[in-house]
């Protein structure tokens, strides 16, 4: 049996020497199986990518790849399942606020036969608004998009070799690779934890990058961008014909010496805003459309440190 861990690395490079020697001594000297570490810088410009290096010169199990730039964590994670040989592949995050004993529970559950195992937060000790911006998120995806998805959410998971072959033929642009894994339906064990707060570093985790994901999450798992479109188009449309009616039987009834310049100036205000609303949200669409037409890579691979016979 072998197990490939994934840890996507952005701006870490004070985390990478105190998450080996935690993994090393809470997971690789507890296990009596084959392992990898694939560890992908996402376009860092501090010494990221030099720590790892020097790390793969302790540990041969441990093989680095540095992409060009910053292709964001879906990029990163899809980077690592393609590259990874493992049985089941494993999702690590680079800044230590996940207990590593998860992957050994982890681990046992994908034993007793599940195909993914997600790793959620039962709490976090985090910022108000950082768990206020979560808990909005989770609520809206379970509502919109993806029932399945935790209260709580999850950034760790294992998946199943068979789980991996199927991410990495869905070849899917501005997607979120947590909800290819919801929307995929494999049967799935949960483990849970309490996310710690960052003690190494800052988070680049902006809010530039949530709203993205929001996005992301919405346009590639939901109609409800274009069923908002077709709400706001039938109630415009129900109050024209109200307002029309009304100010018709007004004119006949002679109560209208004068047309109303407010009136005119609010429905033209509301409907300009209506009109762009709309032309935002198909624009979306097109945007989508237009960059999958492409068949631009998500990712491109600059650099790669692989020490053995294993090629990436």
């Amino acid at each position: 049996m072998k197990i490939s861990i994934i840890i996507p690395v952005y701006y870490n490079q004070d985390n990478l020497l105190p998450l080996y020697n935690d993994l090393k001594e809470k997971f690789i000297d507890k296990i009596n199986y084959d392992y990898e570490i694939i560890m992908i810088n996402d376009g860092s410009k501090d010494d990221s990518y030099k720590v790892m290096c020097e790390l793969a010169k302790k540990d041969s199990h441990i093989k680095n790849i540095s992409l060009s730039r910053n292709f964001g964590s879906h990029a990163a994670c899809l980077c690592g399942l393609a590259n990874s040989t493992g049985d089941c592949a494993v999702i690590k995050a680079a800044d230590l606020q996940e207990p590593t004993e998860l992957l050994l529970e982890m681990i046992e559950s994908w034993k007793s036969g599940n195909n993914v195992v997600l790793a959620c937060r039962e709490a976090r000790k985090e910022s108000r608004s950082q768990i206020r911006f979560a808990n909005l998120y989770y609520w809206l995806v379970r509502k919109t998009s993806l029932p399945t998805m935790p209260k709580n959410g999850f950034d760790i998971y294992l998946l199943d070799r068979k789980v991996i072959d199927v991410i990495n033929n869905l070849d899917e642009k501005n997607s979120a690779i947590t909800g290819q894994i919801l929307w995929s339906g494999f049967r799935t064990g949960i483990v849970n934890y309490t996310r710690k707060a960052r003690e190494i570093g800052t988070s680049k985790w902006t809010l530039r990058k949530k709203i993205r994901l929001v996005l992301d999450t919405l346009f590639s798992f939901s109609t409800l961008p274009i069923q908002i479109l077709e709400i706001i188009g039938v109630l415009s449309f129900t109050m024209g014909i109200i307002w029309a009616i009304l100010v018709l039987i007004e004119k006949l009834s002679g109560n209208i010496p004068v047309s109303g310049y407010t009136t005119l100036f609010i429905f033209h205000l509301l409907s300009f805003g209506i009109t762009m609303l709309s032309m935002g949200i198909l624009g979306e669409y097109l945007w989508r459309t237009f960059d999958a037409s492409r068949k631009r890579p998500p990712y491109i691979i600059e650099d790669r440190d692989v020490k053995g016979d294993d090629k990436i």
